[in-house]
């Protein structure tokens, strides 16, 4: 779809031969109306900033996207309600509905917490399995659509795992998408593994070397960017397009890292050293990103600038 990137990554199970979603990778680069989405959960909090869609091409030409790139983000965000348009003279005016900008800041904090916490593991997995009649090719494709948006790996032919014990999301997309009448089956279960670590566990249904090398290429590119911070030498200008690039990249982490427990991971793991070099980039970069945003928008609404903030990281126990 085009409001969402796109991921694939597939493994083969070596007991079975059947393809399937792991750990998913990341296509190259971000498409100008996710950019936008990003610009505008990261440095807006008021429904009362209302951006002219000049100051928007503004703001993404200094991301090398052309007016006609913008100006297609702006109508993609519209048609999916993020944000909505308002005629003011000549000149459109786009503000963020209330609805968005409360899923905004949910998931900026979703991003910003990521891992901060080592998570509690109990040893519990959330099990599902499903049979499909052969005619019924679309719902068996939804299925693993499905699965797989909702954090799901296949570990074997027909069964798929997930850390945890919540159901009631799993339970829900199914419930709505297979009908028992026209002979669908399917089970939710919770689970755990006599051998956790073993050749046979759950680990093994990750691709946990691309998750690694992404980290590590997460941290190889960002580092001389810290370095230079230190030093002073990140202006206003680099400082928006850093930060929302080190945010852009992050935030895949938060999506697709499946939070396995340490004793499931190949060690070192690079996890948390990738968190302490986002974490600083984000907030030494905050306020020059903040200043520079606003005086992109400034020329064209200054209630608009006025309205530009940063989000930060505040720990529970701040």
């Amino acid at each position: 779809p085009e409001d969402r990137r796109t991921y694939r990554a597939e493994h083969t199970d070596r007991m079975s031969g059947e393809e399937g979603p792991a750990v998913p990778r990341r296509q190259v680069g971000s498409s100008p109306q996710h950019l936008l989405a990003t610009l505008l959960g990261e440095y807006f909090e008021s429904a009362d900033a209302a951006l002219p869609s000049a100051a928007v091409v503004a703001i993404l030409r200094e991301f090398d996207v052309t007016e006609a790139g913008a100006l297609a983000a702006l109508s993609r965000l519209t048609r999916r309600g993020l944000i909505e348009r308002v005629c003011v003279a000549r000149q459109p005016v786009y503000r963020l509905t209330p609805a968005a900008l409360a899923r905004h800041h949910a998931r900026m904090s979703h991003f910003l917490s990521f891992e901060a916490r080592p998570r509690p593991w109990s040893g519990d997995w959330v099990m599902c399995s499903y049979s499909v009649p052969a005619d019924r090719r679309a719902q068996r494709h939804g299925v693993r659509q499905v699965l797989t948006h909702l954090g799901f790996v296949l570990l074997y032919k027909g069964q798929w795992i997930r850390p945890g014990t919540p159901t009631s999301d799993v339970e829900k997309a199914l419930g709505e998408l297979l009908s028992v009448e026209a002979g669908d089956r399917w089970s939710v279960m919770h689970a755990t593994f006599a051998d956790e670590p073993g050749p046979g566990g759950p680990a093994r249904a990750y691709d946990l070397d691309a998750l690694r090398a992404q980290y590590e290429a997460f941290v190889r590119r960002f580092s001389p960017l810290c370095d230079r911070l230190a030093d002073g030498a990140v202006g206003g200008a680099e400082a928006l397009v850093a930060r929302t690039r080190v945010m852009d990249s992050w935030r895949d982490f938060a999506d697709t890292d499946p939070g396995l427990p340490p004793h499931l991971l190949p060690q070192p793991w690079p996890r948390e050293e990738a968190r302490r070099l986002f974490v600083e980039i984000h907030a030494v970069l905050g306020p020059l990103a903040q200043e520079r945003l606003r005086a992109l928008i400034e020329p064209y609404s200054a209630q608009a600038a006025r309205c530009v903030t940063h989000f930060r990281y505040e720990p529970d126990d701040a």
